[in-house]
C-alpha cells in the first residue's frame, strides 16, 4: 500500500480479519479451496505483484456452511494442510465416485445396503472419508480437539466456525427467524436471542438440564465427532430430493434413491439429531426447545443465508472486515432451471434478518440491494464492498456497534466454467483442479491481469474501520479502491435478463474480450469496475 505506515499501524492496532465460505456443495468447497490456496502464503509464487498470499495467515477467523464445512474441515483437521497437499494425496480429496452411489451402478446390492441404512451419521461418515486423512475418516476425531493442537494455541490458524440451523420435527422449509447455531473449538450454541447460551463443545452428548449433568455430575464425550458437525451443516436431504434430477443417477438406481430420501424426510431421519438436547432447560422464557429433550439441527443455509455470517457480525467479535465467498446458485434460466451462479440471495437474506429487530439481538449489518440488482449492476461479477460508510449504518441506533465491513467475493468464470450444480457429487481430478484454480483466479482477479491494484484495496479494506473510529482519512489509494468497489446505494430492481457470463481468461491466462461483455451491463452508478477493467 503506498502513502501508509504499516508499521505505525500495526503497532497501535491488530485488525479483525475473517473469511467467510459459503455452501453449495462440491462447487462450494473446490472454489473455495482456490480462494484458499491464492490466500496461504506457503502456496508458492503468492507474494507477488497481483498476489494475496498471507490473508489467510491474516485472518483470525474463518466460518464455513454446507459445502463451505467440508473446505474449513478438510484444511483446518489435516493439520492445517495446504490446498496443494489435498490434490496430491490419494488418500483425501478423490471425488471421482459419487456419493449417492458409493459402490456405482454395478454394485446395486451394496448400495441398496447403504441406502437402507443411510441416515445424517452415515453421510457423515462417507464425507469424512473424503476429507480427513485418518484411518476410516477419523471416527475418534472431534470437532473440540483442534483446540489441543499446537497449531491452535500458538494461534498459527484461524478461529474455525461451523454454521447449523435450528430445524423441528416435522418442518420442512427453514424459516428466516429460526436459531443460527455455531460450533468452534470450545463451545456449541446461539447468540440468536431465541437462545443467548452456549455450552462446552466436548460435553454436548451429557444429558443436561439447564446446564448442569443430570447424572452424578458425570459429562459425555466424544458427541462432537467431526465429521458429524461437517455433515450436521450440509445436510442435504432436503435439497437432493428437490435437486435429483440432476445428481447424476440414472434409472433403477434414480428411483430406488428418490423413494429412500423422501422417506427420510419424511420421517426425520434427515436432520442431525442432536440428543439429549444440551439447551434442555436453558432460558425456558425464550428458547422454544428448552422442554425438548431432543436438538434437531439442518444444512445452515437452508434459511437462505448461505454464507456463515452470523457469528462473524457479532458485536463480541470485533471483527473489522469479512471477506465473504459466495458459491451459492441462486441464478435461473429462463425455463426456471438454476444455471448456479450467486445473485446476493444470502447477504439479502442476512439483511432482512438484521432489520427485524426480534431476532437481529441489536446485531447490525450492511446495506445491501435486492437481488435483482445485483445482476442488474453486476456485483454478482467481481467484488464489492458494502457498508464502506459505517455511520450510515449506524445512523438510528445510537450507541450500536459498527458491523464490520463487508468484502463481497461472488463465482464467476475466470478460467473455467464454475457454476457446476450443488447436486454434482462426482468429479474427475481435471474437474476438481480447473475448479480450484478458477478459485484461485477469483481470490487474484486473474493474477492482477485486470485488476493491479486488487491487493492495495484488500489493505485498504482490512484497515478502513479502524481509520473510521480515529477520523483518519483513507489514502488517494484507499480513495480510489473505495470508488471502485463500494457500493454506492445504486439500485435497479427490474427483472434482469437471463444471467450466462462468459470466460474472463483465456487458456494462457491472457484476459479475453469476454470480460468486457461481462462488465458491459455494469452502469455509471455501481462501482466503478468498468473503468478498472
Amino acid at each position: 500500500m503506498g502513502n501508509f505506515d504499516v508499521d505505525t499501524f500495526i503497532n497501535s492496532y491488530s485488525p479483525t480479519v475473517a473469511l467467510a465460505f459459503s455452501g453449495g456443495g462440491y462447487r462450494a468447497m473446490l472454489s473455495g479451496a482456490g480462494a484458499v490456496k491464492a490466500m496461504d502464503i506457503r502456496t508458492p509464487n503468492t507474494t507477488g505483484l497481483g498476489q494475496v498470499g498471507g490473508l489467510l495467515q491474516s485472518a483470525t477467523y474463518m466460518a464455513g456452511l454446507s459445502g463451505g464445512s467440508w473446505l474449513l474441515g478438510s484444511v483446518i483437521l489435516n493439520n492445517f494442510t495446504t490446498i496443494s497437499a489435498l490434490q496430491s494425496t490419494t488418500r483425501v480429496w478423490d471425488l471421482r465416485h459419487n456419493i449417492l452411489a458409493p459402490e456405482g451402478i454395478l454394485h446395486i446390492v451394496d448400495t441398496t445396503q447403504y441406502y437402507n441404512d443411510i441416515n445424517d451419521e452415515v453421510l457423515s461418515k462417507a464425507l469424512s472419508r473424503q476429507f480427513l486423512n485418518w484411518t476410516d475418516g477419523g471416527p475418534g476425531v472431534t470437532w473440540s480437539s483442534i483446540a489441543l493442537t499446537d497449531q491452535y494455541n500458538n494461534a498459527e490458524i484461524p478461529f474455525p466456525i461451523v454454521v447449523a440451523d435450528g430445524r423441528y420435527s416435522g418442518e420442512f422449509i427453514i424459516s428466516g427467524n429460526t436459531t443460527v447455531y455455531e460450533f468452534n473449538p470450545h463451545e456449541f450454541g446461539s447468540f440468536d436471542p431465541t437462545l443467548y447460551a452456549f455450552t462446552p463443545a466436548r460435553y454436548i452428548g451429557t444429558n443436561m438440564t439447564n446446564g448442569v449433568p443430570y447424572q452424578n455430575n458425570t459429562c459425555v464425550r466424544g458427541f462432537d465427532n467431526a465429521g458429524f458437525i461437517m455433515g450436521t451443516s450440509s445436510s442435504l436431504f432436503n435439497q437432493l430430493i428437490m435437486n435429483l434430477d440432476s445428481s447424476g443417477l440414472t434409472g433403477i438406481l434414480k428411483d430406488f434413491v428418490k423413494s429412500v430420501l423422501t422417506r427420510l424426510s419424511k420421517s426425520d431421519d434427515d436432520i442431525a439429531d442432536y440428543t439429549p438436547n444440551p439447551f434442555f432447560g436453558v432460558h425456558p422464557d425464550i428458547n422454544p426447545t428448552a422442554k425438548n429433550p431432543d436438538l434437531t439441527l439442518v444444512d445452515g443455509g437452508e434459511d437462505l443465508q448461505n454464507i456463515p455470517l452470523q457469528p462473524l457480525i457479532q458485536p463480541i467479535r470485533n471483527v473489522d472486515v469479512i471477506f465473504a465467498f459466495d458459491n451459492s446458485a441462486d441464478t435461473l434460466n429462463r425455463d426456471g432451471s438454476t444455471s448456479n451462479w450467486p445473485n446476493g440471495t444470502a447477504l439479502v437474506a442476512t439483511y432482512q434478518r438484521a432489520m427485524d429487530s426480534k431476532i437481529a439481538n441489536g446485531t447490525l449489518f450492511p446495506h445491501v440491494p435486492d437481488t435483482n440488482t445485483f445482476v442488474n449492476l453486476g456485483l454478482n461479477l467481481h467484488p464489492t464492498f458494502f457498508g464502506c460508510n459505517g455511520s450510515n449504518i449506524t445512523a438510528g441506533h445510537p450507541g450500536a456497534a459498527v458491523p464490520p465491513l463487508l468484502v463481497y467475493i461472488p463465482n464467476s468464470p475466470w478460467s473455467y466454467t464454475s457454476n457446476t450444480s450443488t447436486m454434482d457429487m462426482a468429479y474427475s481430478d481435471a474437474q476438481r483442479d480447473s475448479m480450484i484454480l478458477n478459485g484461485f483466479n477469483i481470490a487474484t482477479q486473474g493474477n492482477g491481469t485486470f485488476t493491479g491494484n486488487w491487493p492495495g484495496c484488500i489493505g485498504c479494506a482490512i484497515i478502513h474501520r479502524e481509520q473510521e473510529r480515529k477520523g483518519v482519512a483513507p489514502s488517494e489509494q484507499c480513495k480510489q479502491c473505495f470508488t471502485t468497489y463500494c457500493w454506492n446505494g445504486t439500485i435497479k430492481t427490474g427483472n434482469p435478463p437471463e444471467f450466462k457470463p462468459t470466460l474472463f481468461l483465456d487458456k494462457s491466462g491472457a484476459g479475453v474480450n469476454n470480460a468486457g461483455k461481462n462488465i458491459a451491463i455494469i452502469t455509471a452508478g455501481v462501482v466503478g469496475l468498468l473503468v478498472v477493467m
